[in-house]
């Protein structure tokens, strides 16, 4: 080797180490940066026979696509999860301590104790506060059922709005790799910055991707719409002025984003998730609470006693009344939003022993309503027949989802178990999807993430280098030293 070929080597040597020392360096400074994929510093040789070295970055397409469905459906299922959860907590929580049939079963106790001593008026009064609790509790969970929609609401036109920022910033970026890598640059932070907003849009949406060989990456939802094939397909909100039912559905690229199913949802992202709860689960939770409503309306009904028994029905409502009118509702039918309205008759406040005695409707000139017609204090016959009547099936509208016949007690109760059932389930699924996202997150890490153990140890290869290429120099120095003592 001439003197001239090794200064030549050790100055591409030091030209070289530099360069993956800094990419090395890059790489220590990202540690723990998931949306950073590692640099690799590559020596190859040109068609000259010159060695060069060029930066690549690392990545695994499947993996990555794998990631990005794990991310949607993880998100969908936590969002319907959390939804459920609120749900829940409009009955007090874990064993459901303030719902509807709990107070119901403290009700019937305070019956069935006021019927042992039915002219205690303190028995009666408390009664008479049990049943405020049943009508309290319906008007409380339905002001829940309103706030999760309401909620969902806001949080899809947030989501629309921050679906278009994501796709818009996408557009410029995609444009930036085509750009780059068309021009022989290195496009490595613009293709970071493209994963990570492909991250982003699948938190929202479930989506799939093409990429074509300019490196152009085309955006589809879970449904097949195009999201982005060349620049943002637009997401928008139908409806949002009201004239639709349901208020409002989001469409992309003028197709209509479909809503999830099932306690382990279909949803792919929180967007379909979010129409799940607002117009599957939280009004087929409001329909069951109507339909109780409805059910004690008619199981305290009062008839009049002064007509033929097969002429009675459907009678006239008694205890329990809508707020918003004093007719009977209709049978085998949701009355809509009546668990909100429903409430105690006013009259019970002056009176409560209108619970033995009946009379809710009497008037001024007439007692038809009245079923203690001796003003017995040890009557119970009113009393023993609203315990049956509690006990008593009843028709109850099919679209609730619970059955079409079931006695009143068991009806509330299976509402409990209806909301129960599907929590568990997307509890259930909650954590096999997290599961799988960690571990598809873990697995993309371990191929394209940074190993800082695996960089110390490059440093230290390339410090050895160094260190190569400076003997050199040393030694190429010592001999032209020596030359030119020669030359003197």
């Amino acid at each position: 080797m001439s003197l001239a070929s090794a200064i030549t080597t050790a100055q591409t040597i030091f030209s070289n180490t530099g360069k993956q020392t800094a990419v090395v360096s890059q790489n220590i400074a990202n540690v723990g940066n998931a949306d950073y994929a590692r640099r690799l510093a590559m020596m190859g040789v040109d068609t000259d026979g010159q060695p060069f070295l060029k930066v690549q970055r690392a990545q695994n397409e499947a993996l990555f696509k794998q990631n990005i469905a794990s991310i949607s459906d993880n998100s969908g299922q936590s969002r319907l999860l959390y939804g459920l959860q609120q749900i829940q907590s409009a009955f007090g929580g874990a064993d459901y301590p303030t719902a509807p049939a709990t107070y119901m079963t403290s009700f019937r106790s305070s019956l069935q104790t006021l019927a042992a001593s039915p002219s205690s008026i303190t028995i009666a009064r408390s009664a008479v506060s049990e049943a405020r609790d049943v009508a309290n509790s319906l008007n409380s969970a339905s002001r829940v059922i309103e706030e999760v929609k309401a909620t969902t609401d806001k949080e899809i036109s947030e989501q629309v709005g921050q679906l278009n920022d994501y796709l818009a910033a996408f557009e410029k970026t995609n444009n930036a790799v085509v750009s780059l890598i068309a021009n022989g640059k290195d496009a490595g932070d613009a293709l970071d910055k493209r994963d990570s907003l492909l991250k982003s849009i699948a938190d929202i949406v479930g989506i799939s991707t093409t990429t074509r060989a300019s490196m152009d990456t085309v955006i589809y939802t879970s449904d097949g719409s195009v999201l982005f094939e060349t620049s943002a397909r637009k997401v928008e909100l139908v409806g949002k002025d009201g004239s639709a039912s349901p208020p409002f559905h989001v469409e992309v690229d003028s197709e209509k984003l479909k809503p999830g199913k099932g306690g382990n949802t279909t949803a792919q992202g929180s967007l379909a998730a979010l129409f799940q709860l607002r117009d599957d689960v939280a009004p087929m939770m409001q329909n069951q609470l109507d339909e109780i409503a409805r059910g004690l309306i008619v199981a305290f009904r009062e008839t009049d006693q002064t007509i033929p028994v097969e002429n009675r029905e459907p009678g006239l409502p008694g205890l329990f009344l809508d707020g918003d009118s004093t007719d009977m509702p209709a049978s085998e039918k949701i009355s809509t939003g009546l668990a909100a309205r429903i409430k105690l008759n006013t009259a019970i406040e002056n009176n409560p022993m209108l619970l033995r005695d009946g009379g809710f409707n009497n008037t001024s000139t007439s007692t038809n309503y009245t079923y203690n017609t001796a003003n017995v204090a040890a009557y119970t016959g009113r009393l023993n027949g609203l315990i049956e009547e509690m006990g008593k099936p009843q028709a109850f509208d099919v679209t609730a989802d619970i059955g079409s016949t079931a006695t009143l007690m068991s009806y509330s109760s299976s509402s409990i178990g209806w909301i129960e059932q599907l929590r568990k389930a997307a509890t259930s699924a909650d954590e096999t999807k997290s599961a799988m996202l960690a571990q598809t997150s873990q697995t993309l890490s371990n191929e394209t993430g940074v190993s800082l153990d695996e960089e110390l140890s490059l440093m230290l290869d390339l410090e050895q280098s160094y260190k190569a290429s400076a003997k050199l120099m040393t030694t190429v120095d010592e001999m032209l030293k020596s030359l030119l003592d020669m030359v003197r």
